[in-house]
C-alpha cells in the first residue's frame, strides 16, 4: 500500500511540475503545426483515404512490403490504421472536424478492403485488376480470402474501425457493420483453448485443450507442418495485438463476449508457457501444444521476443480483467529470461529446446542451417532482441501491489504509461516540420520495416513518424486541457 501511494504521489508531483512549466505560446504553435502536417498528409499523401509505410518526397514512389502503386494502401502497421488512429487522437485533442474526416476516410478505405472471411490481409488494392487484390466482401476484388493476424493486420484495422465507429456515435452504417463483422469473425477464429491462428478463412475447428510440452520426436527433422499458419500462433505479437483489439471493443461496445475472449486468450498464454527448465514461450505450437517450425528460418524453440510479448500481454489482460491469475506465470518467466541474457544484455531470438543454447541460422543460397555460431547471420531477420525485462518487471511489480490492494478504494495503476510530453519534445517536433507540413526523414542505414529500396542518406516521408509526432502533439494538447479542467 505504501509503495502504491509513493508511485501515485511521485506521478502527481511530476505532472504538477510539468504543468507549471507551460509556455502559453507553445499551445498555439503546436495546434498550428498539427493542422499544417495533418492537411498535407491527408490531402497530398493519402490514396483512396489510406496510406503505405514510406514515400519519396515527390510522392511518386511508395513502399509497403515492397513497392506499392497509387492504388494500394497498407493495413499492416505502421500503415493505414496507424495513421487513422493518429488523426483520431488529433480530433479528440482539438475538436477539429478535419481530423475526424481524415480518420473516417482511412476507416472507409479499410471497409473497402475487408475480406469475405471478415478480416484483412496486409494490403488493399483498389485496382480490380491489380496484383494485390483479394476476395473482398464488396465483390470488387479477386484472389485469396486469408484474414491475417500477422503483425497486427486485422487487429489494427479493427481498432481503427471501432474507434471511428464510436466517434460517429455508431451512426456511420458502413463502418459500424464492418466493425461488427470483423469482431464476430475474430471470435470465430479463437480456438477452445483461447489461442488464435496466424490466418483464417472461416471459423476454426475445435481442438483438445492441453498444456505445453516438449516434442517427443526429433524436432530438427520431424514435425514440420506445411500450413503452420493454421496452428496456435504467438509470432509477431499476434496475442498482444488481439488483446488490445478485444480491450478496445469491450470498452466501446460493452459486449461481454470480448472480455470473455480476452480471458480465454490469457488462459491460452498460461497453458502455452513451457515447463521447466525453460518457462518461456515459443513462436508457434501444434494442436498438441508442442513448439513447431514456421518459416525455414523459424525453428521450434523458446523465443526471446515472443516471450517478452507474452509477458506484456498477460499484464494487459490482468489490468483489463482484474484477475490476478494472469500474473502468476510472469515471475518464473522473468527469472528465466534474465538468466538467459547474453553478455551484451540482449536476448537471443531463439533458445534450443531443453539445452537453452542460443540458436541461430546460417544461409547459403536459399538454404538455412541451424548453428550455435552468431558470427555469420542473415541480415533480414532479428536474431538478437533488446531486453525489455526492466520495464516488464516494473509493470509486474505495480500489478502485484494492486493485486494485494483489492477492495481498497484507490485508483488502479496503469503500468507502462508514458511520462508526460515535455516542452523540449514538442519544440523539437515543431522545429523538424518543414514549410510544406512534412516531417522529412533521412535513411541512416537502420533496417526499415518492409525493407524499402531507399539509398543510404536518402530522404523520405514515414507514416510511422507522422503518426508518432501527431500523437505526441495531441497528447500535449490534451494534457493542457486537463490542467484547465483542474483549475
Amino acid at each position: 500500500m505504501q509503495l502504491l501511494t509513493s508511485i501515485l504521489t511521485a506521478t502527481l508531483l511530476c505532472t504538477c511540475s510539468f504543468l507549471q512549466a507551460q509556455n502559453p505560446d507553445l499551445q498555439q504553435q503546436a495546434t498550428a503545426a498539427m493542422k499544417r502536417a495533418g492537411d498535407f498528409y491527408h490531402q497530398q499523401v493519402a490514396s483512396h483515404g489510406g496510406y503505405v509505410y514510406f514515400y519519396s518526397l515527390d510522392l511518386e514512389q511508395r513502399w509497403g512490403e515492397g513497392q506499392a502503386t497509387k492504388d494500394q494502401i497498407w493495413v499492416q502497421p505502421p500503415g493505414t490504421p496507424t495513421v487513422g488512429l493518429a488523426f483520431l487522437r488529433a480530433y479528440e485533442a482539438t475538436g477539429d472536424d478535419d481530423y475526424l474526416q481524415a480518420a473516417t476516410a482511412a476507416a472507409e478505405a479499410l471497409v473497402y478492403g475487408q475480406l469475405e472471411s471478415g478480416g484483412w490481409t496486409n494490403c488493399v488494392d483498389f485496382d480490380p485488376h491489380g496484383a494485390r487484390t483479394a476476395d473482398y466482401r464488396n465483390g470488387r476484388g479477386r484472389g485469396k480470402n486469408n484474414s491475417s493476424l500477422d503483425d497486427g493486420q486485422t487487429q489494427s484495422a479493427i481498432r481503427l474501425l471501432v474507434a471511428v465507429d464510436k466517434a460517429h456515435d455508431f451512426q456511420h452504417d458502413a463502418i459500424h457493420e464492418s466493425a461488427q463483422i470483423a469482431l464476430d469473425a475474430l471470435l470465430d477464429a479463437q480456438f477452445p483453448n483461447g489461442a488464435f491462428p496466424q490466418v483464417w478463412t472461416g471459423p476454426v475447428e475445435p481442438q483438445p485443450i492441453v498444456p505445453a510440452s516438449y516434442p517427443d520426436y526429433d524436432w530438427r527433422t520431424e514435425g514440420r507442418i506445411k500450413e503452420y499458419w493454421n496452428m496456435y500462433t504467438l509470432n509477431d505479437n499476434v496475442c498482444g495485438y488481439v488483446a488490445r483489439a478485444l480491450i478496445d471493443a469491450h470498452r466501446v461496445y460493452g459486449d461481454e463476449r470480448y472480455l470473455d475472449a480476452l480471458r480465454k486468450l490469457g488462459d491460452f498464454l498460461i497453458l502455452a508457457q513451457m515447463p521447466e527448465p525453460q518457462p518461456g514461450w515459443a513462436q508457434q505450437y501444434n494442436y498438441q501444444m508442442q513448439p513447431i517450425w514456421a518459416r525455414k528460418f523459424e525453428p521450434p524453440a523458446i523465443a526471446g521476443d515472443e516471450s517478452q510479448e507474452a509477458i506484456e500481454t498477460l499484464l494487459l489482460i490482468t489490468e483489463a480483467t482484474g484477475d490476478p491469475k494472469y500474473v502468476k506465470p510472469i515471475s518464473r518467466a522473468l527469472a528465466y529470461l534474465d538468466r538467459s541474457r547474453q553478455p551484451d544484455g540482449r536476448l537471443a531470438r531463439y533458445y534450443e529446446l531443453q539445452t537453452n543454447e542460443p540458436l541461430y541460422m546460417t544461409r547459403s543460397s536459399k538454404q538455412y542451417e541451424l548453428t550455435y555460431d552468431d558470427t555469420n547471420l542473415p541480415d533480414h531477420y532479428g536474431w538478437k532482441i533488446e531486453s525489455q525485462l526492466k520495464r516488464l518487471s516494473n509493470g509486474f511489480s505495480i500489478l502485484r501491489v494492486y493485486e494485494a490492494m483489492q477492495g481498497i478504494d484507490r485508483p488502479k495503476p496503469k503500468w507502462g504509461r508514458n511520462t508526460p510530453v515535455t516542452e523540449d519534445a514538442v519544440q523539437q517536433i515543431l522545429a523538424d516540420l518543414d514549410e510544406q507540413g512534412r516531417w522529412v526523414s533521412t535513411h541512416d542505414g537502420q533496417r526499415l520495416v518492409g525493407q524499402p529500396k531507399i539509398p543510404l542518406g536518402g530522404e523520405y516521408l514515414s507514416s510511422e513518424r507522422f503518426s508518432e509526432n501527431l500523437t505526441t502533439l495531441s497528447e500535449y494538447l490534451q494534457t493542457l486541457k486537463k490542467r484547465e479542467t483542474v483549475r
